[in-house]
């Protein structure tokens, strides 16, 4: 079975602004299916780590928010607060965060609503019975929402290989303990002879589990948790995943987080994934480098699974922007995720999400 998924670019005129298009991409993917007059709708996003830029305009999501209204939608936005260190680790900063990037009501036009409490510990446990959780840990106003939009900013991640619907509802909805058992198990290794014994892993590393030792870095794997912060902040590439151990266990771990998310809102959710400053890193860096490929446009669909492998492909099929970080995989269809981070398998996430049924990899691309 093919599932459809909807593409506008980014092209505009006068009488058809980008936003207009945006609207019409959003209706016609099924908005007014998903909603029934006055549902809380949940519009789960990535208010951006500070200093980061990549993430989506608000005033894009402002047009998202309109549409959910006119549908007979009440809408607010949503994330769920971090694992790691970082300006989103508890509700008060989180929020400070989200309006300082941009998310204040006058500009959203929506409030914002930090789906796992004060401190990440609001959760609802959801039965799922899968081959690796019995059962996950979600933010509780996800839970108690009627329906959800995944809004998106699709790119690269160290961990997954790309960030796009299923990260987003998977790993994003999830509370901190839910974010704990699908990073349990990967502690990231030190290569001694690249580590010049800075120490801005250590000082950054939220579970103090990083240690300089004789100048050089040394994790303690009981206190790490995984959340691979150190990974990005070395600059010397000192730390690194050992993704042969985890690869394949993390990626089901946080689809089968998908599955629980999307287990309570059954015919309840949209998805949209902006394929924009497709960054190589995730937009919880505090920073954000040259995008990979040049902005080609936004996706909306219903299936979370045909929409990231449109997203993907969309990606592949473009030649590799000239002064990014890419020196491999740089022809238009080469897989720039695997250029970016050769260890990780993607297509994996994709493959279980569909054994699963969450949704199918063959998909129809209808250009609005």
């Amino acid at each position: 079975m093919t599932s459809r998924v909807y593409l506008m670019d980014f092209r505009a005129t006068y009488k058809d602004s980008g936003v207009k298009k945006l609207q019409r991409l959003i209706d016609t993917a099924g908005l007014g299916s998903c909603i029934r007059d006055r549902d809380l709708v949940a519009l789960k996003l990535h208010f951006g780590e500070l200093g980061n830029t990549a993430f989506i305009r608000p005033v894009y999501i402002r047009h998202v928010v309109n549409s959910v209204k006119e549908a007979g939608g009440v809408p607010f936005l949503t994330d769920a607060n971090t694992l790691y260190a970082g300006s989103r680790g508890d509700a008060v900063h989180h929020l400070a965060t989200a309006v300082s990037n941009g998310f204040a009501y006058p500009v959203v036009e929506a409030p914002l609503i930090i789906a796992d409490g004060l401190r990440g510990n609001t959760e609802t446990a959801v039965e799922i019975n899968q081959k690796q959780f019995k059962e996950v840990y979600i933010g509780t106003e996800i839970v108690n929402s009627d329906a959800m939009l995944s809004v998106a900013h699709f790119k690269g991640h160290e961990l997954s290989g790309f960030g796009g619907a299923i990260k987003n509802i998977g790993m994003g909805c999830a509370s901190r303990r839910g974010k704990m058992q699908q990073h349990s198990g990967i502690a990231p290794g030190v290569k001694k002879k690249k580590c010049i014994g800075c120490g801005d892993c250590a000082e950054h590393c939220a579970s103090g589990a990083i240690d300089m030792v004789d100048e050089v870095a040394q994790i303690d794997q009981e206190k790490c948790i995984g959340c691979g912060e150190c990974i990005l902040v070395c600059e010397q590439e000192a730390i690194q995943t050992k993704f042969a151990q985890f690869g394949e266990d993390f990626l089901e771990r946080m689809v089968e987080y998908t599955l629980g998310v999307l287990k309570t809102k059954k015919e309840k959710t949209l998805c949209i994934n902006f394929i924009n400053h497709v960054s190589p890193a995730c937009d919880c860096v505090p920073y954000n480098d040259a995008p990979i490929v040049r902005d080609i446009g936004i996706v909306a669909s219903t299936d979370p699974v045909a929409i990231d492998q449109a997203s993907v492909d969309l990606v592949n099929n473009e030649p590799a922007l000239p002064g990014s970080c890419l020196s491999a995989h740089t022809d238009a269809g080469a897989d720039k995720f695997r250029g970016v981070y050769p260890k990780v398998d993607w297509t994996h996430q994709l493959v279980y999400a569909e054994q699963l049924g969450l949704g199918t990899r063959e998909y129809e691309l209808i250009k609005i």
